[in-house]
Order: structure tokens, then C-alpha cells, then sequence
């Protein structure tokens, strides 16, 4: 339970190289970030959990937080993005499994999913691919049906009113048994391509590599799905990791990876990750709560340069300073720096790696290129 790396939030504390990082970078969401069409490919859905719908969800389901009042709730949150980074970890761990305490019915995931998506239309997201973690449920006495029946619902009421697009992805967390991987991977079958698309590996990697869970995989490829898993940054083997990911699981590599920003390190992997067309999904505004911006955007260009489809993501906004997607891009362009026509770029990789079906990525290309002609002219 307290393993959940959730990114790469085990690095810092497992590697002490990055121990005198530098204070938070702040940022200020410019226009042309804000209102830039988006995608979005690397966020958990728990991760986007309110102080809110946490506290009125406790109220609803009679579950006892360790907080007397919402506003203590609320200073929980905010504390986060004041810790030392040597802090950081445990906190966040905190915050993160407790709020799932109070998930415990299918309207809950349901509106869990409606407020991301509310939140994600106010960003001018057109499109998200979401992380769930079922056995983080079902090890809660949750059932398989109250979790994926009310993200169901909330994705099918997102494109009717909304016309937002969205799938999720079914995680297996690899601190867990391959076995209970397969479990659930069956009992998850119900909602193979209606809920979920793809299958993904996230949770702490020691001692973990991805090919651990071939067999799961490349059952889920033969079903159609796509295929990704977590390549947390600075993770002990972490290189060896990203090579398997890349090239190995499942018979030929995975279609994508989750962060591998550590692959900008080796020129082999860059080789390999480019040779096959994967794109990385970077999380950098959530890395820089425990990493200095010398470590992180250097690579980050790296990478963007040698032709890697990078794509900019929140990974879990309401525990890391409330920094979603638009917070994500707009640190991004000032850090590394990006122009803004390369920020552009990032959203042209981010619709061409998603697995959003071809008429949405066409109309998500159509606006953005012409919400890029507009800024030009502006």
C-alpha cells in the first residue's frame, strides 16, 4: 500500500543524488497555455481526488478522516506543496491512499470521474487516456463492478454533454503478484473496450521489471488492447527497465511508455524507443517537487530532440499543488524552454501516440492548427 510510486516519487528517496534540489518552481499559466486545445495521456484518476469530493464523500459513506473540519482537510493539500522534498514521499503517500477510503460505491467513482472531467473541459483538455487502479479497490472490499459501471457511466455522460472524449487505462500494481494481475485482468473483461483500452504497470518497480508481467501483457495484446507500463525515473535498473519496456514485453516492447525520462541518458535506448515510434508520456511539472530543473528539462529536450514523441501530462494534479495539465505545459515551456511552436508540437505528438479513435484525432489536429494560425496572427 505504501508503495504506490504514483511517477516517480520513490527516486529521490531510494538515490540520494538529487537530495539538494532546488525550491518549487512557480508558474503562471499564460494565455496562450490556457487556452490551447489539449490532450492529456499520464493522469490517475485517484490522483485527481478534491479536498471537496473527498470530504463530502466521507460525509456520505460515514467514513472517519483525521481531520475535524473541511478546512483542516483543505490545509492537508495545501501543507504539500510547502514539505522539504526529503518530506515529500510519505505525505503525499498519505493523502493519496487515505483518500481513496472514501470510494466505496459506484456513484463515488462516478463522481470522481465527472469532476475530472468537468476540471479537464475548463482546461480545454479535448481528450484524455485515464490510469485507474482496481486492485487499490478491490483490496478494499470494493467490487470490480461498483468501480468500473460508475467510470463507465461518467465517460459516456462526458461525450454526450460534454462531447469530451476519454478512455482508461486498467493498471496492475506491480508490487502485487503477477497472479493477482490476471485475476483482475479477467474480472476486468466485462469492460474491455467500452471502459478501457489499454493495460498499464505502475506501483514501486524494486525489484519489479516490467517483463515480470509478460504473460498478462501479451494476453492483453492478443485481446486488442495497447500496452504501457511506468519506467519511473532514477528507479534502481531503471535503463534495463526502459529496454524492456521498449523492446522486450509482451514479444516486440510495448506501444508506449509512462515517464522514461531517464532514457534520454543512453543513447542506445533513445535509439530503440525512436526505432519503434513509442512516445514517453512526462509528467516534469510533478518532477519537480523532488528534483532539481538542471535534472529533469535538459533531459526533457534531449529527448524531444532526437525525435522521441514526448507529451507533457499532470500525473495526480490535486497532490502535487493543484498543477493539471495546463501548470504541466506552461513549466514546461518556461524550463526548458520550449517555443511556442513547439509547444504545439507536444500536443501533435500527444493526439498521434493516443489511442483515440481516427475521426478525433483528425478534428483534434483540425483545431489545433487553426488555434495556432489565430495566436500567430494575434
Amino acid at each position: 500500500m505504501l508503495h504506490r510510486a504514483a511517477g516517480c516519487f520513490t527516486f529521490l528517496l531510494l538515490h540520494g543524488s538529487l537530495a539538494a534540489a532546488q525550491a518549487q518552481i512557480q508558474v503562471q499559466v499564460e494565455p496562450f497555455i490556457r487556452n490551447l486545445p489539449k490532450v492529456e495521456l499520464h493522469v490517475h484518476i485517484e490522483g485527481t481526488l478534491t479536498p471537496r469530493l473527498r470530504w463530502d464523500l466521507a460525509q456520505k459513506n460515514n467514513v472517519t478522516l483525521p481531520y475535524k473540519t473541511f478546512e483542516e482537510l483543505q490545509a492537508s493539500y495545501d501543507k504539500l506543496a510547502t514539505l522539504p522534498q526529503e518530506n515529500y514521499l510519505p505525505a503525499f503517500l498519505d493523502g493519496y491512499y487515505g483518500g481513496m477510503e472514501v470510494l466505496l460505491h459506484e456513484e463515488d467513482f462516478y463522481q470522481l470521474a465527472m469532476d475530472y472531467y468537468h476540471k479537464s473541459v475548463s482546461l480545454n483538455v479535448r481528450y484524455s487516456e485515464i490510469y485507474f487502479d482496481i486492485q487499490a479497490h478491490t483490496r478494499r472490499n470494493v467490487s470490480v463492478a461498483d468501480v468500473m459501471n460508475g467510470f463507465l457511466r461518467a465517460k459516456n455522460e462526458a461525450k454526450a454533454k460534454c462531447n469530451y472524449d476519454s478512455t482508461f487505462i486498467l493498471a496492475f500494481l506491480r508490487d502485487l503478484s503477477v497472479e493477482s494481475a490476471q485475476e483482475h485482468y479477467d474480472l476486468a473483461a466485462p469492460w474491455r473496450g467500452t471502459l478501457f483500452h489499454a493495460v498499464g504497470l505502475d506501483s514501486d518497480e524494486q525489484n519489479r521489471p516490467p517483463i515480470l508481467f509478460d504473460s498478462v501483457y501479451r494476453q492483453a495484446r492478443k485481446d486488442g488492447l495497447k500496452l504501457t507500463a511506468h519506467c519511473d525515473v532514477n528507479q534502481q535498473d531503471t535503463y534495463e527497465h526502459i529496454r524492456q519496456a521498449a523492446l522486450e514485453v509482451a514479444g516486440r516492447g510495448l506501444d508506449r511508455i509512462d515517464h522514461g525520462l531517464n532514457a534520454a541518458d543512453k543513447q542506445d535506448l533513445i535509439d530503440a524507443i525512436k526505432g519503434r515510434g513509442i512516445g514517453l508520456t512526462l509528467c516534469p511539472a510533478a518532477y519537480s517537487l523532488i528534483a532539481n530543473a538542471s535534472f529533469i528539462f535538459p533531459r526533457v529536450r534531449t529527448l524531444y530532440d532526437a525525435g522521441i514523441p514526448i507529451t507533457v501530462n499532470s500525473d495526480d494534479p490535486t497532490y502535487m499543488r493543484n498543477y493539471y495539465v495546463s501548470e504541466a505545459l506552461q513549466m514546461t515551456e518556461d524550463q526548458t524552454p520550449f517555443s511556442t511552436a513547439e509547444v504545439v508540437q507536444l500536443q501533435k505528438n500527444a493526439i498521434a501516440i493516443s489511442w483515440a479513435p481516427p475521426l478525433v484525432k483528425a478534428a483534434f489536429v483540425e483545431e489545433l492548427e487553426a488555434y495556432a494560425v489565430k495566436f500567430a496572427g494575434e
